[in-house]
């Protein structure tokens, strides 16, 4: 799977002129739990759309507001989304407690389940939503703005500053943690057991510590995550915003978790302008990874990894070892067994 979103990341790098960037996500900010000291950060002040990160303020303000959560919920007509027309597992019809609802908006991020929510909240949505601006009033969210519970509406924005507020004032509840990481969940859709699946894949991944996750997709978003992590000890919260593709917001994750570790992140660079340009990683020259990475095709457009200096191996699943020989990249392939 990483193998895949890497070269999909490598492959969609456009032939430009060379400008080296730390992070595909447009918006970034990692702010050490601890100290509130900011680690990284990107535009983390620029107002854009955060699609189902949403998701985690309507789980606050239902919360709050106490509700019974082994209620029966049925899945209205009203709770389909005829804005993008997004598909959900969860049919129109279904009894569903309000517990189960909560976490197929968490975890698998049903925008059905979430605009239930917000529809059988007490007072209905009127009442939702003077919750929600109650809420992000009170978490000194200055430029958030959120008009419905699911994330669908563009209208819906924030900047990576609010945001880490909001990760914060959600992991004080121990529903929301332990929703957002668990890697899948059975729940009974009208008497059928049905499994579903976080919409993080790095939840439940080897080397993961998350103790708080959500991700994000509209057109107008981008691919978005909010994730609280342990790495090397060190405590973290980590907001991406409008990255271009799944694979950016993993890379992007991944290179975070190894800057909290003690290592340099890579560097992403786009190659000079040219016909059939390679894409190429370049790591930092200091205490730089060797990086695993499948690299079969021979295509002429296969991406290339180099390194500029020997250090620790990365291991992400990927089955090609680059390194360096007499100042030269080599790299060694491995068959799968």
């Amino acid at each position: 799977m990483i193998k895949k979103l890497l070269v999909t990341l490598l492959m969609s790098l456009s032939a430009a002129a060379a400008v080296a960037v730390p992070f595909g996500s447009h918006s970034v900010l990692v702010i050490e739990d601890d100290t509130g000291k900011i680690l990284l950060e990107k535009n983390a002040d620029q107002v854009v759309s955060i699609a189902s990160l949403t998701k985690l303020m309507t789980a606050m303000v239902v919360l709050d507001a106490k509700q019974d959560m082994n209620e029966l919920i049925a899945i209205d007509q009203r709770d389909v989304d005829i804005l993008k027309h997004s598909t959900s597992r969860v049919p129109v019809g279904a009894v569903i407690s309000r517990g189960d609802v909560l976490s197929l908006a968490l975890m698998s991020s049903d925008n059905r389940a979430a605009a239930s929510l917000g529809r059988t909240f007490p007072g209905g949505v009127v009442a939702f939503k003077s919750a929600v601006r109650a809420k992000v009033a009170a978490l000194g969210m200055t430029q958030t703005v959120i008009e419905e519970p699911t994330g669908l509406s563009p209208n819906n924005k924030s900047t990576a500053l609010d945001l880490v507020k909001m990760a914060k004032a959600a992991s004080a509840y121990p529903e929301i943690t332990r929703m957002t990481t668990e890697s899948r969940e059975t729940i009974n859709i009208s008497g059928r057991e049905v499994e579903y699946r976080n919409t993080n894949r790095l939840v439940g991944a080897k080397g993961w510590e998350i103790g708080l996750s959500k991700t994000g997709y509209t057109e107008e978003a981008g691919r978005c995550l909010i994730m609280k992590i342990k790495s090397a000890g060190k405590n973290a919260t980590l907001v991406l915003l409008n990255a271009k593709a799944s694979s950016t917001r993993i890379v992007d994750a991944l290179s975070i978790r190894r800057f909290i570790a003690g290592d340099e992140a890579p560097v992403i660079a786009r190659a000079a302008t040219r016909q059939h340009a390679q894409p190429v990683i370049m790591a930092s020259a200091a205490r730089a990874p060797v990086i695993k990475a499948s690299l079969r095709g021979r295509g002429r457009n296969q991406p290339v990894i180099v390194t500029v200096a020997r250090g620790p191996v990365v291991k992400a699943g990927l089955h090609s070892r680059v390194k360096l020989k007499q100042n030269k990249p080599v790299i060694h392939r491995h068959r799968r067994a």
